[in-house]
């Protein structure tokens, strides 16, 4: 018996994705389901699970922010991504963060399954094109995209920013101080070379960074 957490903040999604599911495990499987980061945190210290398959971008803290929080209290707990950000923005930082796969909503009900098996069984999920990123980036990439040089929380802190947020929500979400943002702010300005929130906003959006 498989014990899955949906998280993702849309309700219709996530209906879907039980149905997928069940249709595609059968009555192996018992699923549950999240609306939100700090909903799913508060099922995973409750109580045991498979496999918890996350969104990335939920409102409040998001998929990214918690997976820390998850690898601390369940370190073994294999949370697989499944989310409409494109593998070029978001696959390689969260399999670096400890993620045990990452697939777009993009791909087919048996592709899921598959990552759903592979997962929970201790094994990690990525796609062919993915391995082969991967792979390359082994060998040095020397054309990588400005905010791919960002550490993993001046990564949040840009999400953040580009999502409108302010210094003291996104020191609220983040469990830093409003001055700790702000040193985060200008290491991303410097790091990527710009000059203020208008143009980090518009790289983002432009980058598919944020919805």
């Amino acid at each position: 018996m498989l014990n899955i957490l949906v998280t993702d903040d849309h309700a219709i999604v996530r209906r879907g994705l039980k149905q997928v599911i069940a249709e595609g495990l059968g009555n192996g499987v018992i699923v549950e389901e999240a609306q939100n980061a700090q909903e799913a945190l508060d099922q995973i210290w409750k109580k045991d699970w498979d496999v918890v398959l996350m969104d990335i971008s939920m409102p409040g803290r998001s998929g990214l922010d918690i997976l820390k929080d998850i690898k601390l209290s369940r370190p073994k707990l294999p949370v697989l991504f499944l989310t409409m950000h494109e593998e070029d923005q978001f696959a390689v930082r969260v399999l670096r963060a400890g993620a045990a796969g990452f697939i777009t909503k993009e791909c087919p009900p048996d592709e899921l399954i598959r990552a759903i098996r592979k997962t929970a069984g201790g094994g990690r999920y990525v796609s062919t094109s993915l391995a082969e990123k991967l792979a390359a980036g082994l060998a040095g990439d020397p054309d990588k995209q400005p905010h791919e040089i960002l550490s993993d929380r001046e990564f949040q802190v840009l999400c953040k920013i580009a999502s409108g947020r302010t210094a003291t929500q996104i020191a609220q979400e983040l469990g830093l101080s409003v001055k700790t943002v702000s040193t985060y702010r200008a290491r991303i300005l410097e790091k990527m070379h710009m000059q203020n929130n208008a143009e980090l906003t518009s790289y983002a959006i432009k980058n598919r960074l944020v919805d």
